[in-house]
């Protein structure tokens, strides 16, 4: 016979699998007193039945929040479609948001929320922006949830000659107003062209586990983004850092032929 936290926890595992109701994503588990109360088991049996539960990717534990349903679908996280110029210069929507949409959840614009600050910066971003060492940034660092959950931070650091005075330095939650900070730049006169994306597996920090309500053992996606203008110009080099279970990275492109681009002269 299955011990009996086995067999609870394969009970639970069941209502969460059916979306019973109680146990959908995001919905908070019963404390393990309430569950002691209704006969499930000694509070031993309960703590070990969520600890497998977690352990399976079922549910996320944390001080504050309990033990919570974990969303099971990721987020589609979009490739070049997210910075389509259509939503942000000729609408209102913004990447984190293009991502939602894209995958039939809904959102708030003040699931981000965001901190600025004027100061030294990581090597990365400086030397992105072909500063020395020392020079300092603008540092926008973004906290992204969905409902209570977070799903990743974003620090973008720009140069204070290209955000000074603009809605990027303004720690207001959600996006820096219509069209988000893309928008911004694109009225300042620095036109997005194009840009490059690099990702990093890896174990995140003890802040990042606090941060981001990690379960044991989840890794992070680290990403590091620079954007350009048309001439070159580095605006902006952002820094992600992404629970790995809450995305789906998407790619679409077309296959490249360069022995045809040399042909034509490209």
């Amino acid at each position: 016979m299955a011990p009996k936290w086995r067999e609870l926890a394969d009970r639970i595992a069941d209502r969460i699998r059916s979306g019973e109701r109680g146990y959908g994503p995001g919905e908070q588990l019963p404390h393990i007193r309430d569950l002691v109360e209704a006969g499930e088991g000694s509070k031993s049996t309960v703590h070990a039945a969520y600890r497998a539960l977690e352990a399976e990717g079922l549910v996320t534990s944390s001080r504050g929040h309990g033990t919570v349903v974990r969303q099971q679908t990721p987020l589609k996280r979009l490739s070049t479609g997210r910075y389509d110029k259509v939503k942000w210069r000729d609408g209102d929507e913004v990447a984190f948001i293009a991502d939602r949409v894209a995958s039939g959840r809904a959102y708030r614009r003040d699931e981000q929320t965001q901190a600025i600050s004027l100061g030294p910066a990581p090597v990365a971003a400086t030397a992105a922006h072909g500063l020395a060492p020392d020079a300092e940034l603008y540092a926008r660092a973004r906290l992204v949830k969905e409902g209570d959950q977070p799903t990743h931070t974003l620090t973008s650091y720009y140069r204070p000659e290209h955000v000074e005075g603009t809605r990027l330095v303004d720690p207001t939650p959600g996006p820096a107003g219509r069209g988000g900070g893309f928008r911004v730049l694109y009225d300042a006169g620095y036109e997005i062209d194009h840009m490059t994306e690099e990702l990093f597996a890896r174990i995140p920090t003890s802040e990042e586990v606090k941060l981001l309500h990690l379960p044991n053992g989840e890794p992070v996606v680290e990403l590091h983004r620079i954007t350009y203008t048309a001439d070159g110009t580095v605006v902006e080099f952002a820094l992600g850092v992404h629970a790995a279970s809450r995305f789906a990275w998407k790619y679409e492109f077309k296959v490249p032929d360069s022995a045809q681009d040399r042909r034509e002269g490209r």
